[in-house]
Protein backbone atom coordinates (compact mmCIF):
# COMPACT_ATOMS: atom_id res chain seq x y z
CA UNK A 1 0.00 0.00 0.00
CA UNK A 2 1.35 3.41 -0.97
CA UNK A 3 2.14 5.96 1.74
CA UNK A 4 0.06 9.12 1.46
CA UNK A 5 2.07 12.35 1.52
CA UNK A 6 0.50 15.82 1.60
CA UNK A 7 2.62 18.78 0.47
CA UNK A 8 1.38 22.18 1.68
CA UNK A 9 3.30 25.12 0.26
CA UNK A 10 2.29 28.30 -1.55
CA UNK A 11 5.01 27.77 -4.18
CA UNK A 12 3.15 25.85 -6.91
CA UNK A 13 6.30 25.02 -8.87
CA UNK A 14 7.93 23.55 -5.75
CA UNK A 15 4.97 21.32 -4.85
CA UNK A 16 4.66 20.13 -8.47
CA UNK A 17 8.34 19.18 -8.59
CA UNK A 18 8.26 17.46 -5.19
CA UNK A 19 5.09 15.56 -6.17
CA UNK A 20 6.60 14.38 -9.46
CA UNK A 21 9.83 13.27 -7.79
CA UNK A 22 8.04 11.34 -5.04
CA UNK A 23 5.47 9.73 -7.34
CA UNK A 24 8.20 8.65 -9.76
CA UNK A 25 9.51 6.34 -7.01
CA UNK A 26 6.22 4.44 -7.04
CA UNK A 27 5.80 4.12 -3.27
CA UNK A 28 3.78 7.26 -2.60
CA UNK A 29 0.41 8.80 -3.31
CA UNK A 30 1.01 12.54 -3.20
CA UNK A 31 -1.46 15.42 -2.93
CA UNK A 32 -0.55 19.11 -2.99
CA UNK A 33 -2.29 22.12 -1.49
CA UNK A 34 -1.06 25.61 -2.26
CA UNK A 35 -3.45 27.58 -0.04
CA UNK A 36 -2.97 27.72 3.70
CA UNK A 37 -6.67 28.51 4.11
CA UNK A 38 -7.59 25.20 2.44
CA UNK A 39 -4.90 23.10 4.14
CA UNK A 40 -6.94 21.72 7.05
CA UNK A 41 -9.75 20.63 4.71
CA UNK A 42 -7.16 18.97 2.44
CA UNK A 43 -5.82 17.02 5.42
CA UNK A 44 -9.35 15.91 6.39
CA UNK A 45 -10.15 14.73 2.86
CA UNK A 46 -6.81 13.08 2.02
CA UNK A 47 -5.96 11.61 5.47
CA UNK A 48 -2.19 11.58 4.78
CA UNK A 49 0.41 9.50 6.58
CA UNK A 50 2.74 12.53 6.63
CA UNK A 51 2.48 16.26 5.95
CA UNK A 52 5.27 18.47 4.63
CA UNK A 53 4.22 22.00 5.62
CA UNK A 54 5.73 25.34 4.62
CA UNK A 55 6.01 27.82 7.50
CA UNK A 56 5.86 31.09 5.56
CA UNK A 57 2.68 31.36 3.50
CA UNK A 58 0.72 34.51 2.63
CA UNK A 59 -2.79 33.47 3.66
CA UNK A 60 -2.13 31.38 6.81
CA UNK A 61 1.17 30.46 8.41
CA UNK A 62 2.31 26.88 8.74
CA UNK A 63 2.40 27.33 12.51
CA UNK A 64 -1.30 28.25 12.52
CA UNK A 65 -2.16 25.29 10.29
CA UNK A 66 -0.21 22.90 12.52
CA UNK A 67 -1.97 24.29 15.60
CA UNK A 68 -5.41 23.71 14.02
CA UNK A 69 -4.42 20.16 13.07
CA UNK A 70 -3.13 19.38 16.55
CA UNK A 71 -6.37 20.66 18.11
CA UNK A 72 -8.44 18.25 16.00
CA UNK A 73 -8.50 14.78 17.60
CA UNK A 74 -8.99 13.10 14.21
CA UNK A 75 -5.90 14.81 12.73
CA UNK A 76 -3.60 15.42 15.69
CA UNK A 77 -1.56 12.23 15.29
CA UNK A 78 -0.54 12.90 11.67
CA UNK A 79 3.19 13.75 11.67
CA UNK A 80 4.19 17.16 10.32
CA UNK A 81 7.58 18.11 8.90
CA UNK A 82 8.04 21.85 8.43
CA UNK A 83 9.68 23.17 5.27
CA UNK A 84 11.37 26.52 5.57
CA UNK A 85 13.82 28.89 3.98
CA UNK A 86 14.24 30.82 7.25
CA UNK A 87 16.69 28.30 8.71
CA UNK A 88 19.73 26.96 6.93
CA UNK A 89 20.57 23.35 6.19
CA UNK A 90 23.46 23.72 8.68
CA UNK A 91 20.97 24.78 11.39
CA UNK A 92 18.74 21.77 10.83
CA UNK A 93 21.69 19.37 10.48
CA UNK A 94 23.31 20.57 13.71
CA UNK A 95 20.04 20.02 15.59
CA UNK A 96 19.28 16.63 14.07
CA UNK A 97 16.47 18.11 11.93
CA UNK A 98 14.58 19.25 15.04
CA UNK A 99 14.00 22.83 16.09
CA UNK A 100 11.79 23.55 19.07
CA UNK A 101 10.67 19.91 19.14
CA UNK A 102 9.45 20.03 15.52
CA UNK A 103 10.99 18.28 12.53
CA UNK A 104 12.30 20.69 9.89
CA UNK A 105 13.82 20.55 6.45
CA UNK A 106 15.57 23.60 5.03
CA UNK A 107 14.63 24.73 1.53
CA UNK A 108 15.60 24.03 -1.14
CA UNK A 109 14.80 20.38 -0.40
CA UNK A 110 16.38 17.52 -2.29
CA UNK A 111 14.40 14.38 -3.08
CA UNK A 112 16.88 12.31 -1.07
CA UNK A 113 16.19 14.49 1.98
CA UNK A 114 12.44 14.04 1.56
CA UNK A 115 12.85 10.28 1.30
CA UNK A 116 15.10 10.12 4.36
CA UNK A 117 12.64 12.22 6.37
CA UNK A 118 9.73 10.00 5.27
CA UNK A 119 11.67 6.90 6.33
CA UNK A 120 12.72 8.46 9.64
CA UNK A 121 9.21 9.67 10.43
CA UNK A 122 6.80 6.97 9.22
CA UNK A 123 9.00 4.11 8.11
Amino acid sequence: MKKKILLIDDEVSLTKLMKLNLERIGEFEVMTENSGLLAVDAVRKFQPDLIFLDIMMPDMSGDDIAQKLRQDDALAAIPIVFLTAIVSREDTDSMGSYIGGNRFLAKPVKTEELLQMITDTIG
